[in-house]
């Protein structure tokens, strides 16, 4: 994530406690995509949702398709809870985006 290796910033997760010690990492090679290590109370599990705490608008303008790894969906929840599908990227988005 770009805001954390651009301005040198931990990654935040909350809560960070428990005996389950795992290193949360992205899928692509960049630098920025080892978030550090954390303390869970139980195992987490593929799919699980993990959220880093404020990290996330820096990020979503220097998006690009590095690696051909798929651009992360952008949604929003309202303050009542529920969730929207803003913009969801495809295959096509990514063929449109080649120079």
């Amino acid at each position: 994530m770009l805001d954390l290796l651009i301005y040198r910033e931990s990654a935040k997760v909350h809560p960070n406690t428990g005996d389950h010690q795992w290193m949360i990492c992205g899928k692509s090679c960049l630098a920025g995509d080892i978030f550090g290590e954390f303390q869970f109370p139980n195992p987490i599990n593929v799919g699980q949702r993990l959220s880093i705490q404020d990290a996330a608008g820096y990020t979503m303008v220097k998006k690009n398709w590095f690696n051909g790894v798929k651009m992360p969906a952008i949604a929003i929840r309202e303050l009542d809870g529920t969730e929207r599908l803003v913009r969801d990227f495809n295959y096509s988005d990514f063929v449109a985006a080649l120079s």
